[in-house]
């Protein structure tokens, strides 16, 4: 077993998407910057599309349960390697929405000995925001984040707490609060089906975005982040995979690399030019870019799209992009209830 060093604790994450299967085992550091981060020891991401089909059949398929059994033994047998402090393995649109979830669950448990916990969207949405508040910049009073699932978007509203939060212990994660919160029922597979993945799909896109943007204004009029974009005290956050993918396009890379696209702040005019370009694309382009590849060439005009649609409703002239979310919000979220049952 690789037991985390005397000092360390280490903690498990596991994120079970509409799409992927991600893990993350770490410990948490005091930072100079932030106060808090993690140290990642192992992770795992797989696409294993558990909500293939789900949309017409209300079910999760019995192809798409072997897929996603087998990388969660995967994650079972990393998750032996070390003596894990605490965990917690949260699944998310795909079993929401099955008629079959319970059934599924209790196969993992039985088979694999994963106890996985359903949440929900306004609980996936905190998670999220968790995950990522450490790139929350300094002076900033209001933040949009927003993450781009497999079946579901989230979108969070959330005003940032006193910068003095947590002094007294710097590994408790500095949680902005949620002001308003919207789920919006698409994510990149669910939306995807509406998407020709041809060289039309600029035909069909602005109409798609227009739509999605009709699920949006209500909750920036509600708001009024118009007014709070206008006082420059604001800050845009993605936890999106389509958001990376894009970042890195932008950049060049020849291949997809975490440390130079996690925490990057970068132009929304710029993204909104890379997705013309990926529009243009032929989907064979697509399928060997480097940076999209055959696991994202069905979904990537379906997460632009959505993006499209953000950035439209909230004009924001720039986003820090995070590659980072649920999983590293569940282990700050451990690590703080052990850190107040210590106090208390």
């Amino acid at each position: 077993m690789n037991e985390c060093r005397q000092h360390d604790k280490c903690y498990a994450a596991l994120d079970l998407g509409t799409n992927n299967c991600r893990l993350l085992i770490a410990h948490p550091r005091i930072q100079a910057s932030t106060g808090r981060s993690l140290t990642v020891l192992d992770s795992y991401s797989r696409v294993v599309r558990l909500g293939e089909g789900i949309i017409i059949n209300g079910q999760l398929s019995k192809s798409a349960i072997d897929r996603t059994k087998e990388s969660l033994r995967h994650c079972a047998e990393k998750l032996e390697k070390y003596n894990i402090t605490r965990s917690r393995f949260v699944a998310t649109e795909a079993c929401r929405r099955a008629n079959n979830t319970a059934d599924f669950i209790e196969e993992v448990r039985h088979d694999i000995g994963l106890e996985l916990e359903v949440i929900s969207t306004e609980e996936e949405a905190r998670l999220a925001l968790m995950g990522c508040c450490s790139l929350l910049e300094r002076g900033v009073h209001h933040a949009l984040a927003f993450d781009i699932g497999g079946g579901s978007t989230e979108v969070m509203w959330a005003e940032t707490p006193n910068p003095n939060h947590n002094l007294d212990d710097p590994l408790l994660p500095v949680t902005p609060a949620i002001r308003g919160w919207l789920s919006l029922p698409y994510g990149v597979m669910s939306l995807s089906e509406t998407i020709p993945n041809t060289a039309y799909a600029e035909l069909f896109f602005d109409e798609i975005v227009e739509r999605l943007m009709h699920h949006l204004i209500p909750m920036s009029k509600h708001h009024n982040i118009q007014h709070w974009l206008q006082q420059d005290h604001t800050q845009l956050l993605s936890t999106s995979g389509t958001v990376t993918t894009l970042a890195a396009i932008y950049l060049g890379l020849h291949r997809y690399d975490r440390a130079r696209v996690d925490g990057v702040k970068l132009a929304v005019k710029d993204l909104q030019k890379t997705i013309r370009h990926i529009i243009q694309m032929r989907p064979s382009e697509r399928f060997m870019h480097p940076c999209i590849g055959p696991d994202r060439c069905e979904f990537i005009l379906a997460g632009c799209a959505i993006f499209e649609a953000i950035v439209r409703t909230f004009p924001f002239h720039f986003i820090t992009i995070a590659d980072r979310g649920v999983r590293e919000g569940v282990i700050m979220g451990l690590v703080a209830q052990e850190a107040r049952a210590t106090l208390n």
